[in-house]
């Protein structure tokens, strides 16, 4: 009995000491960092502009602007650099920027009355220009977190096992749904209690103390696993070396030195750099422009477009339980505390669906899960069609859908009259960013049809996240070490695109009863996605894709183990 009890506390100390379990922990303090200051630098930024979605806006382009656009150079840098470093950097970059915002914002909440009259108010017009900026380097830094820690340390510390890869995948993907509801909760109590300036001071030396730990997690992951420190586009050299000092020892009888061993790999470096590559000021300020380029290039001639593709096209909808759709529930009457019970059931059904990724991918394979799974996610949104069209659905395509935005160029005195309820945007924006409190909802004649909207889009839930982790995992699998970091830049490029397609989308048409149109726009868009990822399944498995799940059917049952990548 002893030695039981004793070999259970050693494999319950050996988990937590674990490489894997060591992700986990350090994975949650940085998604909980990231949530708490996602959420309050809007809040933030409205409070300091006299209650205007004026510096919001341009926070949320600039930052959406920025990972488009860069997204591909960024993943480039993860794959040219150790990843240690990389992963180093990029939490200190990070966490250092965020820091400084929150004491810069500090300075300003304190300060502002005597910054407005410093000359003529431009420097606190500087001050919001730096918060901005800061703010936007600490999000693509978290972007190169992302990438290389969920997209590249989760595959080697799995090793060749793709049922461990599942887990940790579902496992990083419940951390993230679980932090995306109690991290902005904690810090909205904190600041409603207290003070923004208080929540300032908690989420900088929140920042101060995880990056520390977060510092040493990493240290630790990178000890407990070896082939952390080889990369796959650095093998074939170091196979090269071993061959060319092997070589070398039968010769001369002897071991090499270290020397030897250098001038060897500096030969080797030398030989597979182009002789002929121009080295003028020209050429490399244009490095970026070929980075990008070559990025997408890339991307389009992976094996995985067309899933990479379909996940991109989930994003251009408003079935979410983003800033757009709570706005048009309170402009059908739901209030705060039933939108909380909604978000908290949307939570559920997602951690569901992770849960469920892991069990059909044993049992159906990886790229039939992705195919039930979308065939799930389409199966529920059909509740949101039909609820565009049940008792309580406010569309009227008779009503212009730039009612709002020639009422705010042209005055209130224009040819088009007032809507009964007020923007989908509008509240949207004003319930996302400057209070927590909803006031009283507008009543409705029947809430039929956005009872059916909203158990459509928490039921989709199960089958959205499971897509995305088989999408994930697709990348994670098929994409060569030595390309990890860039792909997964495009693709990360590719979300945002899509994201800020949906947003103008709503921009125009941002009334209540244009909604169930926007509803259909989305279904619509999600139904291509899902077309394309029935393409590459097709493609990858032919008529097998139909076949009954057996063990022996499953494309990837074969072998435990992962492909080679390099």
């Amino acid at each position: 009995m002893e030695n039981t009890g004793s070999k259970k506390r050693g494999s319950v100390l050996e988990f937590f000491t674990s490489a894997k379990f060591l992700i986990y922990l350090g994975h949650a303090l940085s998604t909980w960092g990231d949530r708490m200051w996602n959420f309050a630098v809007a809040v933030f930024l409205v409070e300091l502009y006299g209650n205007s979605l004026l510096l919001t806006a341009v926070y949320g382009l600039v930052v959406a602007g920025s990972v488009l656009l860069l997204g591909a150079i960024i993943g480039d840098w993860v794959d040219k650099n150790p990843r240690l470093k990389v992963a180093q950097t990029s939490l200190i970059v990070q966490n250092t920027c965020v820091i400084l915002c929150g004491i810069l914002l500090m300075v300003i909440f304190q300060f502002k009355d005597q910054l407005t009259e410093l000359y003529n108010g431009w420097l606190l017009t500087t001050c919001y220009i730096l918060v901005i900026s800061i703010a936007n380097i600490a999000n693509l830094a978290s972007t190169a977190t992302s990438i290389t820690i969920q997209r590249d340390w989760v595959v080697v510390v799995a090793g060749q096992d793709r049922n461990k890869l599942a887990d940790m995948n579902a496992t990083v993907r419940i951390i993230d749904q679980l932090t995306n509801i109690l991290a902005p909760m904690l810090v909205g109590q904190i600041m409603s209690f207290g003070s923004h300036f208080i929540g300032c001071g908690f989420i900088s030396g929140w920042n101060l103390f995880s990056m520390c730990l977060e510092y040493c997690l990493l240290w630790n992951v990178y000890q407990k696993t070896p082939a952390l420190a080889i990369k796959g586009g650095q093998k074939d050299i170091d196979q090269e070396m071993r061959q060319l000092n092997s070589q070398k020892e039968v010769e001369n009888g002897d071991i090499p030195v270290e020397g030897s061993q250098l001038m060897t790999a500096s030969a080797l470096e030398a030989k597979k750099k182009d002789p002929e590559k121009p080295a003028g000021c020209c050429y490399q300020m244009a490095e970026p422009l070929r980075t990008f380029r070559d990025g997408w290039v890339a991307y389009y001639n992976q094996s995985i477009f067309l899933s990479g593709m379909a996940l991109s096209f989930l994003y251009m909808t408003v079935l979410g339980f983003d800033c757009i759709t709570t706005g048009y529930a309170y402009t059908q009457g739901l209030n705060g505390s039933i939108l909380s019970l909604l978000m908290g059931a949307s939570a559920i059904a997602g951690i569901f669906g992770t849960v469920a990724f892991t069990w059909v991918r044993k049992k159906c394979g990886l790229i039939r899960t992705g195919f039930l799974s979308g065939a799930v996610q389409l199966a529920c949104l059909m509740m949101c069609v039909v609820s565009v069209f049940m008792p309580g659905s406010p569309l009227d395509l008779s009503v212009s859908p730039f009612k709002d935005i020639v009422s705010h160029l042209f005055g209130d005195s224009g040819s088009l009259p007032e809507g009964p309820t007020p923007s989908i945007s509008t509240v949207a924006l004003t319930l996302n960013s400057t209070t927590m409190v909803l006031e009283e909802s507008p009543q409705v004649e029947s809430y039929l049809s956005v009872s059916l909207l909203f158990a459509g889009v928490i039921a989709a839930r199960v089958g959205l996240w499971s897509f995305d982790l088989t999408v994930t995992q697709l990348i994670q699998e098929n994409v060569i070490e030595s390309e990890r970091g860039v792909i997964n830049g495009v693709q990360n490029s590719m979300n945002y695109l899509l994201d800020l397609l949906h947003f103008i989308m709503v921009i125009l048409a941002p009334n209540p009863e244009a909604f169930g149109l926007l509803v259909l726009i989305s279904v619509s868009f999600v139904a291509m996605g899902h077309m394309m990822y029935f393409r590459f399944a097709y493609k990858s498995l032919g008529r097998r894709l139909f076949l009954c799940c057996s063990p022996e059917q499953k494309e990837d049952s074969d072998s435990p183990s992962l492909p080679t990548t390099v």
